[in-house]
């Protein structure tokens, strides 16, 4: 393998949950396309976007809210819906990096609920941590890292337990890949008259758009008027919307792409457990590997071996599905230890 100092170079990155394929053909002909326009500013607050994703979803132009990323829109969400370090987001831990980050930029308080033993959002332990100065809640379906996902029971049991007033955010970074139609999506929750609930969807992961932040919020017109007040003016860039409307258009193609994710997914899980990794049921472009004796040992080796994947020290890792000569080098690790 190719070093630099005696320093292995990566040669698979495995550990920020991105797809290993570059955008489709006709979405990177559609950006290449625009380049000559880049000298221009893009809408102050992308409407053209907007109307694009309402068709797309089949709702009303005042219910979408477009951000730099889903986690823009969580930021401009938090923002929007909190005042001050009296009051409080509650969410399960582990979980996104960024939701104890964007807490705080919004300057309200964490609460971090731990997960089960088996990795899931713990529903009941979050609902008795909301108090009188909960404002938000979020809720990441499946959820990251562990790829554990919620049913539709125990989602609606929660959403009638939670007081009137607490806003959810559903954060469904990863249910393209889900492939199970009995899991819920919050778009059906929204159209069944569900209030006080932002669904969070991004480009990034499926559609393979990650260098180009862009994602986008659902919720009802009420709602997503007062957190678009939070929205930072010029900030979603041409491109961003010309490669948007490209890959909407593109379903089929996206599809394939997803099948094969979610085949490797199954192989490489099922091969990890066949040499004795504890490996947690996903429904994500990734696996979590619930090892805390031999996270690092395994992170190191892979590094070793110019793979890069995600290590949470004493708690274990998430290993990107990647490319299959990737996923292979993987398991090659896996075997020597």
């Amino acid at each position: 393998m190719t070093v630099a100092d005696g320093i292995p170079l990566t040669l698979h990155s495995l550990a920020l949950n991105e797809t290993p394929y570059p955008p489709l053909e006709s979405v990177r002909k559609a950006v290449a396309d625009c380049v000559p326009e880049l000298h221009r500013y893009p809408q102050f607050y992308a409407d053209d976007l907007i109307r694009s994703v309402a068709r797309w979803r089949g709702v009303q132009p005042e219910s979408v809210i477009i951000g730099s990323g889903s986690v823009g829109v969580a930021l401009q969400a938090l923002q929007a819906f909190t005042d001050g370090p009296d009051d409080e987001v509650v969410y399960g831990w582990r979980a996104f990096d960024a939701y104890p980050i964007i807490t705080d930029m919004a300057g309200a308080r964490r609460v971090e609920v731990p997960l089960t033993p088996d990795g899931e959002q713990d529903l009941e332990a979050i609902l008795r941590s909301v108090t009188a100065r909960t404002r938000v809640v979020i809720l990441c379906n499946p959820h990251n890292p562990t790829g554990t996902a919620i049913g539709a029971r125990a989602l609606e049991d929660f959403l009638d337990a939670l007081p009137k007033g607490v806003l959810v955010l559903l954060d469904e970074a990863y249910m393209e890949f889900a492939r199970d139609d009995t899991l819920p999506r919050g778009l059906d929750l929204l159209r069944a008259g569900r209030e006080d609930l932002v669904v969070l969807r991004t480009f990034s992961k499926a559609y393979g758009l990650a260098g180009l932040r862009i994602g986008y919020g659902l919720s009802t017109p009420e709602t997503s008027r007062r957190i678009r007040q939070m929205s930072v003016p010029y900030s979603i860039t041409e491109s961003a919307r010309v490669a948007v409307d490209a890959s909407i258009t593109a379903e089929a193609e996206l599809a394939e792409r997803i099948a094969t994710i979610t085949a490797e997914r199954a192989r490489v899980q099922a091969a990890l457990r066949a040499l004795g990794w504890r490996v947690f049921e996903s429904r994500a472009n990734f696996l979590w590997l619930e090892e805390p004796e031999r996270c690092a040992s395994f992170h190191r080796a892979c590094a070793e071996a110019g793979v890069q994947v995600r290590l949470y020290p004493g708690e274990g890792i998430r290993l990107t599905i990647g490319t299959r000569e990737a996923n292979d080098q993987v398991l090659e690790t896996a075997r020597g230890l």
